[in-house]
């Protein structure tokens, strides 16, 4: 990949501000929140949409989001950077635990476009029939229907409450015809909604999608200044495989030195210079073992 090739990855523009009576309105009438729901997702699509946000790199960074709430609510203490080694640092051979595995699931399903065979291999305790039966449960409009395929999922499997989420967040991407999952309600909802049912689960998942679907919006603002930074500075890198490195930055939450395509001493020091550029974050706060992310 070439410096120029980059340039299509991130075009900087100006993305549309979420209204702020989406926000700020206070009305916990079921109508009025199912219409804000939907005016945060319509406003959500419309940035998705746009070529200038990382569309990898966001649904990297919301899987992450959606990871931690569902470790959570196991009862598991790890939180982000937790998360971001168990995956990041794991050697071959090595085996990631049970909140590496509900990140790795969640990992798997952002990359790929959606369907029964991805979800299938995201989800291997579960047969893809079984998987498509309960996607099929839902039925009607985007939000509702992400509400029965959630509900259906936990009265025939309550312990699952990961899967219910990933079927749930597909439901809802296939109703609003988006070809790949986009992590919302497993960040928006709280565990004791979980154990609602009807219409409290379908208003529970109204009110979740204000707020993901805000916070969504807002990370994609965010990484898009962040990326088109990092392109400004792109240029200004001479290591052999530099520019392979800054897309990787553009695709991926974090990124361990060692996965770059330079050289190990190389690598380190291209990612310090992109540190001193204002380029990336270092995310770990540790003097070894680092990770590295837009």
């Amino acid at each position: 990949m070439t410096f120029a090739q980059l340039d299509h990855i991130c075009d900087f523009d100006t993305l549309p501000r979420m209204p702020a009576w989406v926000t700020s309105a206070g009305s916990d009438a079921p109508e009025d929140v199912a219409f804000l729901s939907g005016a945060a997702l319509s406003h959500l699509h419309l940035v998705l949409g746009r070529a200038e946000v990382p569309q990898a790199l966001l649904r990297d960074r919301l899987a992450l989001r959606a990871a931690e709430a569902c470790v959570g609510f196991s009862g598991r203490p790890e939180r982000a950077g937790d998360l971001r080694d168990a995956i990041h640092l794991l050697r071959p051979g090595d085996l990631s635990g049970p909140a590496g595995e509900i990140y790795l699931s969640w990992r798997r399903l952002v990359g790929r476009p959606m369907s029964i065979k991805a979800l299938g291999r995201a989800l291997p305790a579960f047969e893809q029939g079984q998987i498509a039966t309960w996607l099929d449960a839902g039925q009607g409009a985007p939000v509702g229907r992400a509400a029965m395929v959630l509900e259906a999922v936990l009265r025939e499997a309550p312990r699952a409450d990961v899967v219910g989420l990933i079927l749930a967040d597909a439901a809802l991407a296939q109703a609003l015809g988006w070809e790949q999952l986009v992590p919302l309600l497993a960040i928006g909802l709280k565990r004791a909604d979980l154990r609602k049912h009807g219409e409290e689960l379908r208003l529970a998942c109204h009110r979740a999608l204000i707020s993901s679907a805000v916070e969504a919006a807002r990370q994609a603002a965010d990484l898009v200044r962040r990326a088109a930074h990092l392109k400004a500075v792109a240029p200004k890198l001479r290591a052999k495989g530099a520019c392979d490195a800054v897309a990787m930055f553009l695709t991926r939450d974090a990124v361990a030195p060692s996965t770059l395509p330079l050289p190990d001493r190389a690598a380190r020091r291209l990612c310090d210079r992109l540190v001193d550029l204002g380029a990336v974050r270092e995310l770990t706060g540790r003097d070894t073992f680092r990770l590295y992310g837009v």
